[in-house]
């Protein structure tokens, strides 16, 4: 079981306001090491300088979409264990299967709450103390 506090989150969604509720959701449920990009070419930069256990980012982004940025980091040795949660409002059959296939961890639609955050974390990590 690991303690919210141990796991190192980035956050990936070019919409502030999206990446504070989000940031503060996980502060609810107890994550400590938050950190926040606006999408997922900084996303990316910021993965290949600092250790990251979970990844959750927006579908729909410019510069570099969710699934792009899915791809990168499976394909990087540095990064491919990372978990990877897509968070999006389009939860549409074809970006469904695109994901799977590219290895996503779960997916959290938009709107969520904190309840949901934490079941949709606990699918990938267990139990979350």
């Amino acid at each position: 079981m690991p303690a919210a506090s141990q796991i190192k989150a980035l956050i990936v969604d070019d919409q502030t306001s999206i990446r504070q509720v989000l940031a503060n959701s996980l502060a609810e449920i107890g994550f400590t090491h938050i950190a926040q990009r606006k999408d997922g070419k900084d996303a990316l930069e910021y993965l290949e300088q600092n250790p990251t256990h979970l990844v959750i980012s927006d579908f729909n982004m410019p510069v570099m979409d969710g699934l792009a940025l899915l791809r990168a980091v499976r394909s990087n040795p540095k990064t491919q264990k990372v978990a990877f949660i897509i968070l999006t409002s389009e939860a549409s059959r074809e970006l469904v299967q695109e994901a799977v296939k590219a290895g996503v961890n779960n997916f959290l639609a938009k709107p969520y709450t904190v309840a949901k955050l934490r079941e949709v974390l606990e699918k990938v990590f267990g139990p979350i103390k």
